[in-house]
């Protein structure tokens, strides 16, 4: 993804092998000052392992990281104005809130009148100041999570990097932090390395989501990107629930890009996620359960299917209903629907609905 602003980081041709095992496959990647970027992948996908080869914690087997301009592969992480959260914070049990911040500051042989300065400024922007003399034990989830940010943020790193530091949270609480986390990031005009396998998590909180599998970067895009317009059947499985649905190309409007879909004979409407679709091709189409709509009568929609509401998923604000689909025998279509629209349907068969910017065409 490109950007206005140069680089603060560019990953260049980066790969590793652990044994027979491929982590990362040439990798190339950026990330602006600033940037929210958030690294999304199942387990094994490569995320950790690139966090750490920018941290400085691996080397890769070939590629460069560079930093500002400057070619850091070859320096070690205290070289590197790049700073770390993990999952667990590792905080120092046996020093106090004001010594685990002040560690690092010790280090680079920085004054006391400096030091203390600087203290001073994150306690009060990351509101610990109450909290200066306790210790990691006498301090909730939470507050440990701040503490463990405001050490990583002290040394004033170009970027900070942050390894599923949400892990160790309830949900609750989870998404407070997560609210935080992003506030603080925008105050900071820091850029955020962040490593997660939780999608609610990544759509909630970056300007930028890079989605891994097997080494490589499925896609590189805003959360609206990959949630509406996925560019891989992985993509649109792995970020949010959808329905995937498989058919042939009938044709294709390359002004419009509008595609003509054949799902088992019934001719639908869609938009090509990527690259160019040819006549006669398998593909799968991707319909997200909220731009679905039920109707009691044939609608005047682009797509329009009909079917009986099998099954009902209460979800507080909103169900999730399943309809058995009579023209596609076999095939179910989910929906999220709010209360008051299901009520009316009862048991008689429903109409669902979409427009075709709705649907994503997908490689099969």
């Amino acid at each position: 993804m490109s950007s206005e602003k140069e680089p603060l980081v560019r990953l260049e041709g980066i790969s590793k092998s652990f044994g027979k095992a491929v982590a990362l496959h040439e990798m190339d990647l950026t990330i602006s000052p600033g940037e929210f970027v958030t690294f999304l992948g199942p387990s094994g996908c490569g995320k950790s392992t690139t966090l750490r080869i920018l941290g400085g914690f691996e080397k890769p087997d070939t590629g460069r990281i560079i930093l500002s301009g400057e070619d850091v592969t070859a320096l070690p992480p205290e070289r590197r104005h790049i700073n770390m959260v993990f999952q667990d914070y590792a905080l120092f049990p046996h020093m106090t809130v004001a010594q685990n911040m002040s560690f690092g500051l010790e280090l680079k042989g920085m004054s006391k009148s400096a030091i203390k300065a600087r203290l001073d400024e994150l306690m009060a922007f990351l509101e610990l100041t109450p909290f200066a003399d306790r210790y990691p034990s006498q301090l909730s989830g939470g507050q440990r999570q701040r503490v463990a940010l405001a050490r990583a943020l002290a040394p004033d790193p170009d970027l900070l990097l942050l390894d599923e530091p949400l892990g160790a949270l309830d949900a609750k609480l989870r998404h407070q932090v997560q609210l935080e986390l992003k506030s603080i990031q925008r105050r900071t005009h820091k850029a955020f390395f962040f490593v997660t396998h939780d999608q609610e998590e990544a759509l909630t909180m970056s300007d930028r989501i890079v989605v891994m599998n097997a080494g490589r970067i499925e896609q590189d895009g805003t959360p609206e990107d990959l949630y509406f317009r996925p560019a891989s059947r992985f993509v649109a499985e792995f970020v949010g629930d959808t329905n995937l649905i498989e058919g042939e190309i009938r044709g294709v409007d390359r002004a419009s890009g509008q595609v003509r879909f054949d799902w088992q004979g019934i001719p639908l409407t869609g938009l090509a996620a990527s690259g160019a679709p040819q006549e006669g091709q398998k593909m799968a189409a991707s319909l997200r359960l909220e731009n679905l709509s039920l109707h009691a009568e044939q609608p005047g929609t682009a797509n329009a299917v009909r079917g009986r509401i099998t099954e009902r998923v209460f979800l507080g604000s909103r169900s999730a209903v399943d309809i058995a689909l009579e023209d596609a025998p076999g095939q179910t279509l989910r929906v999220f629907t709010d209360v008051a629209t299901l009520s009316q349907h009862g048991d008689a068969p429903v109409w669902v609905s979409w427009d075709a910017d709705a649907m994503a065409i997908l490689p099969h």
